[in-house]
């Protein structure tokens, strides 16, 4: 299998350098990891398959740079603990060198915005205090107060156990999570603030790490504009207008390039990466059944491997170094494979490591089933995976099992401003 190189496929690069904010160049070494969505564990074991922390979780990555692309919170018990601790990693990697980029994601916005559909009874306890129970009765005293007053109609039809109904939706530690995270609560909130320091996209090496995508509506952009676009939409956030933080083509939900619809051509993908200045872009938030997976001739890097226990449990981590790109797993490492013609062989060698994961044995057969066109085969083809796409999310808050992951009211169906492209990219 030939190894996908960076452009001069150097054995060391040159000194690292910071060229502004967003942008870095000469990083020896840089590991990607995907969404973690709650799992501490999990995420604490990815680092350590990529030597970036110690058996004491402390940085062990000398001037390596970590990138996580967002998604930290939702779906599993440990939000608050994983983000302080990427924080205390942040401060450690740069004392010795290096660099801990972590980006925002939809689930980020989703909590700044009130958008709890996803947040588990465990993470709202991790909020809980002495008095939570005295909060949340105040809080509701509120609520109907207020309904009594702007909706009287709608308040006299309550049904006689409104307010069991409306404690399931909101236990106790509730209202602690909406202040610490909601600027419209709180605009001092810690996670409000510590989440609006953070970035949309980076750079490093020419290579360009978001959490969804970039659509060609906001290839245009610079990085530093989409993510001040992103920071005022969420510390202002308006139902109404959203704007970026809700749009289906905006960095934080796009799945074009992904296999989502609409899906990007390999026209449409040379020419994102051209805008951007870019070779290759790494993206988390569509899954796959546990592999790094490559697309587009690897100009495309997909990361999500569903490390959280709520959508598979599988630690992986993109590695890029000067000798080239690979993936690592608990099994070991392999070289990424440089076009779509060598994926197969790469496919049959992670099931060879992990021979049990059934979800990527489907994916191997949607991938060979001449029958099915490419664009309807979600990557992933298991039910982990199609359940992340479909956000069958357990013990979700204000939505049905079953909801799709996607913006309110979205009604996009093409990030074309003239005709939209219907060719299904290869998968």
């Amino acid at each position: 299998m030939l190894l996908l190189c960076l452009p001069a496929c150097q054995a060391t690069l040159a000194q690292p350098r910071q060229l502004d904010e967003y942008s870095w160049e000469g990083v020896e070494r840089i590991v990607a990891v995907g969404d973690i969505h709650g799992d501490y564990d999990n995420f604490m074991e990815a680092l350590r398959l990529a030597g970036l922390v110690n058996r004491r979780g402390r940085w062990s990555g000398g001037t390596a740079h970590l990138v996580q692309t967002g998604d930290i919170p939702d779906r599993g018990p440990d939000t608050r603990k994983i983000m302080d601790s990427i924080d205390k990693l942040a401060e450690q990697a740069e004392d010795d060198g290096g660099r801990v980029h972590r980006l925002i994601g939809n689930h980020e916005a989703m909590n700044l915005y009130g958008d709890l559909r996803y947040v588990t009874d465990e993470e709202f306890e991790a909020f809980k205090g002495r008095n939570s129970q005295a909060l949340l009765d105040r809080y509701f005293e509120l609520v109907m107060e207020d309904l009594q007053k702007n909706t009287p109609e709608a308040y006299a039809e309550l049904s006689e156990n409104y307010r069991e109904e409306w404690e399931a939706e909101h236990p106790p530690g509730f209202v602690e999570h909406q202040q610490a995270w909601n600027p419209a609560w709180n605009p001092d909130g810690e996670y409000a603030r510590r989440t609006l320091e953070l970035k949309t996209a980076v750079k490093i090496n020419g290579i360009v790490f978001v959490h969804g995508g970039i659509s060609d509506l906001y290839a245009h952009m610079s990085l530093e504009s989409l993510t001040k676009q992103a920071r005022e939409g969420l510390a202002n956030f308006d139902h109404d207008n959203p704007g970026l933080v809700e749009d289906e083509c905006g960095p934080l939900w796009y799945r074009g390039l992904a296999s989502g619809a609409p899906v990007a051509s390999p026209e449409l993908v040379t020419s994102i990466l051209e805008r951007l200045s870019a070779q290759r872009i790494v993206i988390g938030h569509t899954p796959t059944p546990g592999v790094i997976w490559p697309r587009y001739d690897a100009r495309v890097l997909q990361i999500d491997t569903g490390i959280s226990t709520a959508y598979g449990g599988n630690p992986a981590y993109l590695e890029i170094t000067g000798e080239g790109f690979s993936a690592g797993y608990p099994e070991g490492k392999l070289p990424l494979p440089r076009s779509d013609a060598e994926r197969l062989a790469y496919l049959d060698a992670v099931i060879a490591m992990d021979p049990n994961n059934s979800a990527l044995k489907s994916f191997r057969e949607r991938l060979t089933a001449p029958e099915e066109p490419a664009a309807q085969a979600v990557e992933g083809g298991s039910e982990e995976a199609a359940a992340r796409s479909a956000d069958e999310a357990p013990q979700a808050h204000g939505a049905e099992s079953g909801e799709a992951e996607q913006p309110p009211d979205a009604e996009v169906k093409t990030c074309q401003k003239k005709a939209p492209i219907e060719s299904a990219a290869a998968l």
